[in-house]
């Protein structure tokens, strides 16, 4: 079924066939509640405080619940649903930055007990994550294994019926105030260094590290030029019961993967929300800013500049959506989700940039709407894979063929 999406005072209306009727209901209801719940603050006074307050309210008030699976666990649908997930992520984007991560990071730091989890793991987890009660995090990225993760040192060696963490993580999002990790780690017998590289991604297993875990050590928090928390992790002899690990031994690779594959595509719709916002913003100061005579709207150099914003994020959302609607109907989406979040990263970058120029030197101001966006954008292009590793992937894709 084809539903139109109704005007709200973001966006105009657009005739999508990529959403059901209740998608129709589920965006205006979240602009609605974001409206009345989020307020754009550029300079967040203590992050963590913040982010524990977002993780509450969007829990109490049921939007966490898309973000895991399984009614039975606290979840909306069955499965995660990835248009739901990036319908939400594009709102929470334009009303606020720290929200719409908040949202996801309580998405992917779970994503792995949603989607490969034991029925026991699901029911310690799932219910406290959906209600907004215990902050997830997911723990993949090395000092020397971002994008590579045949890289790869952090090891989990088995102990009877444990596992015994040693290695390092970092940019871990919600590190430091997170109530449990999802953690990858080396489980076969190789060493570290360039013998374990060499195994690529066999051998990798995933593990549910809670914080309390006596070795886990939040070694330095990481501040970045839009405030989120981010912290490096040390495992010195932590001790994890072996059924904390998730799915097989040695599977961990593809959870990985597959944790990524849904929400890389919600990356592109956080953007989307992003560069919306700035094109609002835009539109807005344009048509009120007072130029030798007439308006800043008056002049054809920068309609031509907002018809090229408009178009490039028009293109975006197509892509987004078109990936978001496949992998609900059960398609695989690697090649077009890196499609979506390259494209949508990308242009955002073009759009916000835009915005702050036509705004002059009020753009440039500390404080204001689109200097924020400006500051936010910039790590979507890196994180969840850089824009250079989505051309790697879609180029494998298409040799493949």
């Amino acid at each position: 079924m084809t539903a139109r999406l109704p005007a709200t005072p973001l966006m105009a209306p657009l005739q999508w066939p990529f959403f059901d009727q209740h998608h129709a209901a589920l965006r205006q209801s979240l602009h609605a509640w974001a409206s009345q719940h989020l307020q754009h603050d550029a300079n967040e006074k203590n992050v963590d405080d913040s982010c524990r307050r977002l993780v509450a309210a969007l829990g109490r008030d049921g939007w966490l619940a898309h973000a895991v699976a399984g009614p039975a666990y606290g979840g909306r649908h069955d499965t995660i649903e990835t248009r739901s997930i990036c319908l939400i992520r594009e709102g929470l984007a334009w009303h606020h930055g720290l929200a719409d991560f908040a949202f996801a990071m309580q998405g992917l730091g779970s994503g792995a007990i949603s989607l490969f989890g034991s029925s026991e793991q699901r029911v310690a987890f799932l219910p406290r994550v959906a209600s907004g009660a215990a902050i997830a995090a997911f723990a993949l990225s090395e000092p020397q294994a971002g994008s590579d993760v045949a890289a790869m040192q952090c090891r989990a060696r088995r102990d009877g019926n444990d596992y015994i963490l040693e290695g390092e993580k970092t940019w871990i999002s919600n590190g430091g105030i997170a109530e449990f990790y999802v953690v990858f780690a080396r489980s076969d017998n190789e060493t570290t260094g360039a013998g374990t590289a060499g195994r690529g991604a066999k051998g990798i297993s995933a593990l549910i590290v809670p914080a309390s875990t006596p070795g886990l050590e939040i070694a330095q928090r990481i501040d970045v030029i839009a405030p989120h928390p981010l912290a490096h992790l040390k495992f010195n002899g932590a001790r994890i019961p072996a059924h904390y690990r998730i799915g097989d031994e040695g599977g961990g690779f593809k959870i990985a993967m597959a944790t990524l594959d849904v929400f890389r595509t919600s990356v592109a719709a956080a953007a989307l929300g992003f560069a919306q916002r700035a094109l609002d913003e835009a539109i807005r100061w344009t048509k009120e800013r007072a130029m030798f005579g007439q308006t800043l709207a008056d002049f054809q150099i920068t309609q031509s500049k907002l018809a090229t914003m408009a178009t490039e994020l028009d293109a975006a959302r197509l892509l987004t959506y078109r990936a978001a609607w496949m992998r609900d109907q059960g398609h695989r989406i690697t090649q077009e989700a890196a499609m979506a979040k390259l494209t949508a990263t990308e242009s955002a970058q073009r759009i916000i940039d835009a915005a702050v120029q036509l705004h002059g030197g009020v753009g440039v101001r500390v404080g204001s709407i689109v200097e924020s966006l400006y500051r936010e954008i910039r790590a979507l292009r890196i994180y969840e894979g850089a824009t250079e590793v989505q051309q790697l992937i879609i180029a494998r894709e298409l040799l493949k063929r």
